[in-house]
């Protein structure tokens, strides 16, 4: 589908909290305090903050799956701030997949749950975070309001 708008933005994550819910065979790996399962799933509670023509905070719940090769992720994710000048706070859906390369998602806005001037905006937001990087992760998103 075609959207009427285009933006962009930045953004960074402020926190990452994540706890194991199932660990199938018992033998994760442990990194920085933090551990994976081989196979299984975990819960992240995460904060991301924005910039540029997105500008503003998430805070995000991600159930994360764990298996050798492709594994999928979903989250709900509360924004709050402005996307270019409309300022409200909306609901993103997290739908993506993770590999040992990267975490990609489509973000869906979920109508109906916008407030303020973004009360009534649909879309979605591509995102890739690829590795450790100190200058943000790219977000583009293609919305109506």
């Amino acid at each position: 589908m075609t959207r009427t708008h285009a933006t962009s933005g930045t953004f960074n994550v402020a926190s990452w909290e994540e706890n194991v819910i199932i660990d199938i065979d018992g033998d994760g790996t442990e990194i920085n305090g933090v551990t994976y399962p081989t196979r299984g799933f975990s819960r992240a509670d995460t904060a991301y903050t924005y910039a540029g023509d997105i500008e503003g905070n998430g805070t995000v719940a991600y159930l994360i799956s764990y298996n050798k090769g492709f594994a999928p992720v979903a989250g709900f994710e509360l924004f709050e701030g402005s996307i270019d000048g409309h300022d409200g706070s909306l609901v993103f859906q997290h739908v993506g997949d993770h590999d040992a390369e990267a975490v990609r998602a489509t973000l869906h806005i979920v109508e109906g749950m916008g407030t303020g001037g973004l009360a009534g905006m649909k879309g979605e937001a591509t995102i890739e975070l690829a590795g450790h990087s100190d200058n943000g992760y790219d977000i583009a998103l293609s919305y109506d309001l």
